[in-house]
């Protein structure tokens, strides 16, 4: 193990709903985060150049959003006081920590890991061994990968070498086996954002190739930022449902790519009864957010009235909506 000697950050960023939850600010949550969600500070932008990201090396958007979330920096002594007692007291269930690049953010990371409480994620490129390894002697039990992109092409349109960036397809993927290795199967995760011009049978694909080898995958809708490098639009709610239910049947061992029939690219078939599959979706399950253990994202990438994954269970008149979306 490395012997660091680390220096305290001075600042953290903090998303506005976890704010909210330590009382650092005051803002009304429509739901509240199971999980804290924290972000290392730099006073300036990544090294890296992701098109879609508010904080990207040439992007001119404020770079305090992740998405539509809100990061705002705060005082890291204060921070940690109060997260360390909302987890001891059970507000939160897990710490997540995301990271961007900058000179130094290794340093940060480890500090905070070996100052805060209870379980930890970190969401980070891929990592030489060693650094793997020393995160999970320190104590943290799941490591995020983001692939975001669930093609190649399209990985490298927007966070690769077309970007600018310096992010590869072969060594995220490297990197995910690496961390498999040394976190375990089903310890290990990534990002794939829906709308950037994928398919719905490139999303099964790369879930199924993603689920074969124990990492497990969240979803995110492509959220518009002014002034990033990426100008789409946002997937329709149609579009995007049928990518959850593809995501949670073979993420459940439910269906699995092969049973799946597709058309165009479209998904025609999930490859498994009818009355089966309307018992899943009036579940509402598939349209919760997914990830880590207790992570529930609450409006991180959509509208409270525009819902792409419910921070909860969905109710009955949200259900109805999301059958006819379904249906588009």
């Amino acid at each position: 193990m490395i012997n660091r000697v680390l220096s305290k950050p001075r600042k953290i960023r903090v998303s506005i709903g976890t704010a909210t939850v330590l009382g650092v600010e005051f803002v009304k949550l429509e739901c509240a985060p199971r999980t804290a969600y924290l972000q290392t500070y730099y006073n300036g932008r990544c090294m890296a150049n992701c098109r879609f990201c508010a904080q990207a090396r040439n992007s001119n958007a404020k770079i305090d959003r992740i998405a539509r979330g809100l990061y705002l920096p705060y005082n890291t002594d204060l921070v940690v006081e109060r997260l360390n007692k909302a987890m001891d007291n059970g507000i939160f269930k897990r710490i997540c920590i995301q990271t961007i690049i900058y000179d130094g953010m290794l340093n940060d990371l480890f500090w905070l890991v070996g100052n805060l409480d209870g379980k930890i994620s970190v969401s980070l490129p891929p990592q030489r061994r060693e650094i793997l390894e020393e995160l999970k002697d320190e104590g943290v039990d799941k490591i995020v990968i983001p692939l975001d992109g669930v093609t190649e092409e399209i990985f490298d349109e927007i966070k690769g070498k077309k970007a600018g960036s310096p992010y590869r397809w072969e060594k995220h993927w490297s990197g995910l086996k690496k961390a498999v290795e040394v976190f375990g199967k089903g310890n290990v995760g990534t990002h794939l954002i829906v709308g950037l011009g994928e398919t719905q049978e490139e999303f099964a694909i790369i879930i199924q190739k993603l689920h074969d080898l124990g990492i497990y995958s969240a979803l995110f809708a492509y959220t518009p930022i002014p002034e990033t490098n990426l100008n789409k639009e946002a997937p329709t709610l149609g579009f995007y449902r049928k990518i959850q239910l593809i995501h949670y049947l073979i993420s459940e061992d439910i269906s699995n790519y092969n049973r799946m029939e597709f058309e165009d690219g479209g998904i025609a078939e999930f490859g498994i009864e009818r009355e089966f599959l309307e018992e899943i979706i009036n579940s509402g399950e598939p349209f919760t957010t997914k990830g880590c253990p207790d992570c529930n994202r609450p409006f991180a990438t959509e509208r409270v009235n525009l819902p792409y994954n419910f921070p909860r269970k969905p109710d009955k008149n949200e259900l109805k909506k999301i059958m006819n979306e379904l249906n588009e």
